[in-house]
């Protein structure tokens, strides 16, 4: 390979420099991505400790050297442990990512119609409601807290579940396709407790956390207002009407144009934003 130039004995090429800008990106993008965070400080110690430990091995610092190994010895460990939220996080992005959804068939319309009818006639009761859509990723560990039904999805099911008077109106409905796979479950709640200066719900957060954590599209119908919110990948919008409730579903389930990379960092930076 061509090559540019030389640092002492050490010869430089082209797919060097190409290899160092790229690696130098990532870390760039991972501290505007956590920046603000606890998590950015331990990224910048951690990178600390790899520019000290290069420097230790060029010089022949081999006692400073032989200690800082053992600490990137055990950096794959640690790294999973301290930034568990945001592996997890990305994870779930990554599997949004359009271009893994490209062979992906969806065929909810009907179910869309069904929910937003359902959603609708809670909503002119009052009736507080949560139902969440899963998209690709199954969340069998959420629907296991609830009570099984896997009954097929229906107008007078969600509006009878939800009935106040019923055993199963606390908590979530999940509903995969045209599947209600269970009732009452439990999820997970957000730790953001509210929004442009309004409190959140337990309802509301609850619908929030779910979307944080899965693929999935949470509607909820506030018991208070009747008001009906949408919640996906993170974000809560409020006060949709019939018309743009039904917009909001129809589009989440139509496959976008793959955006790459930036659409990833788009997306997880969102996420953190948010919270």
């Amino acid at each position: 390979m061509f090559e540019l130039f030389k640092i002492g004995f050490l010869s430089v090429t082209f797919l060097d420099l190409i290899d160092v800008l790229i690696v130098a990106f990532i870390v760039y993008k991972l501290y505007l991505l956590l920046r603000g965070t606890i998590a950015a400080q331990i990224f910048l110690g951690l990178i600390f400790i790899l520019i000290i430990s290069i420097i230790a091995e060029a010089i022949q610092f081999k006692a400073l050297f032989w200690l800082l190994k053992l600490v990137r010895d055990v950096w794959v460990i640690a790294i999973v442990i301290l930034f568990q939220p945001e592996i997890r996080r990305l994870l779930v992005i990554l599997a949004r990512n359009p271009i893994m959804k490209i062979f992906s068939k969806h065929d909810m319309s009907e179910s869309a119609e069904i929910i937003v009818d359902a959603a609708f006639e809670l909503s002119q009761k009052q009736y507080g409601a949560l139902v969440v859509i899963v998209r690709e990723t199954g969340i069998r560990s959420y629907i296991e807290t609830g009570e099984l039904l896997g009954a097929r999805l229906s107008k007078s099911l969600i509006t009878s579940i939800f009935f106040p008077k019923s055993s199963l109106h606390d908590g979530a409905v999940i509903v995969k396709g045209n599947i209600v796979e269970a009732a009452r479950c439990t999820l997970p709640l957000s730790a953001t407790t509210e929004i442009e200066g309004e409190s959140l719900g337990m309802r509301h957060r609850a619908g929030l956390g779910i979307s944080e954590q899965a693929d999935v599209i949470s509607v909820i119908v506030s018991e208070e207002t009747g008001g009906i919110s949408v919640a996906e990948n993170g974000n809560l919008t409020s006060g949709l009407s019939k018309d743009s409730l039904r917009k909001k579903l129809n589009e989440a389930f139509i496959t976008p144009t793959p955006k790459g990379w930036k659409f990833l960092f788009e997306q997880f930076k969102g996420h953190k934003e948010d919270k």
